[in-house]
């Protein structure tokens, strides 16, 4: 399988040999597995001391004691006093889930929230193969994108001479909507905005698309906001397969070839 490398311009510069791994079978079954085993879920619980003061099992039921709930016509829960005289006491019914303010029945247990799910490591490395392939696949992209149905996509996928990383902000943000054309490049941007419904009040404000991801060599650098930007030593199928599989994508030279030599 062949592609092209593209320059600043969008114009075909040379023609290069891409790696097996980019054309390997999509396994969406095991891609799926892998994603709903890396999600993290934040464990919460009440503190193991919470509720510990004096209402709880204090009290008795047994006669002759001091501070005992025995003949007064009252349930057996723990009570706190809310005042006393001598040995007459005002009592309140608190810490248990029956009562007013008390502590949940079922409470979530910390331990239990914390995701043990874990991946063979044959069946992640066909995952991530197949992430890969389907970056490089026409009809998994268009899938993806329902805006672009009716598009036809050149160049797939997409890569790029190094030389891109050296222009600033805004000269990189111009020669990418040379590369991808005005179609693929309204995909690309990440838009920001305020999310419908009850949401917006839970810490949840805004909602943000995937956008383009640039896959740099190890030792590649760029700085850009706008773009989501990945190293091929740390490359995941989290960011390969962000909000489904399919991503737009776009590969310097030297990360293709370094990504072809993990794979080998």
């Amino acid at each position: 399988m062949k592609t092209s490398v593209l320059d600043l311009n969008g114009k075909e510069k040379e023609t290069i040999d891409l790696p097996k791994c980019f054309s390997e079978k999509i396994r969406e079954d095991l891609i799926a597995k892998v994603l709903e085993a890396k999600k993290i879920e934040s464990p919460y619980s009440p503190s193991l001391k919470a509720g510990r003061y004096s209402a709880s099992g204090i009290l008795i039921h047994r006669r002759h004691v001091w501070k005992s709930q025995y003949g007064r016509g009252i349930s057996r829960i723990p009570r706190k006093i809310m005042s006393r005289r001598g040995s007459q006491f005002n009592w309140e019914g608190a810490s248990i889930p029956s009562t007013k303010g008390g502590r949940r029945a079922h409470p979530p247990k910390g331990i239990s929230r914390i995701n043990t799910l874990k991946i063979n490591k044959k069946e992640m490395k066909l995952a991530f193969k197949g992430a890969l392939s389907a970056t490089a696949d026409k009809e998994k992209i268009l899938k993806k994108y329902k805006s672009l149905e009716d598009l036809k996509i050149k160049n797939i996928p997409f890569v790029v001479d190094s030389k891109i990383l050296s222009l600033k902000t805004k000269e990189l943000i111009s020669s990418i909507k040379k590369i991808l054309g005005d179609n693929l490049f309204k995909i690309a941007l990440r838009n920001k905005k305020i999310r419908s419904g009850k949401g917006k009040l839970r810490g949840r404000k805004y909602k943000t698309n995937a956008g383009l991801l640039i896959v740099l060599g190890e030792k590649e650098k760029l700085k850009a906001k706008a773009f989501e930007v990945a190293n091929s030593k740390n490359l995941s199928i989290l960011n390969l397969a962000k909000g489904g599989i399919g991503r737009l994508t776009i590969y310097t030279k030297q990360a293709i070839k370094e990504i072809g030599e993990k794979f080998k």
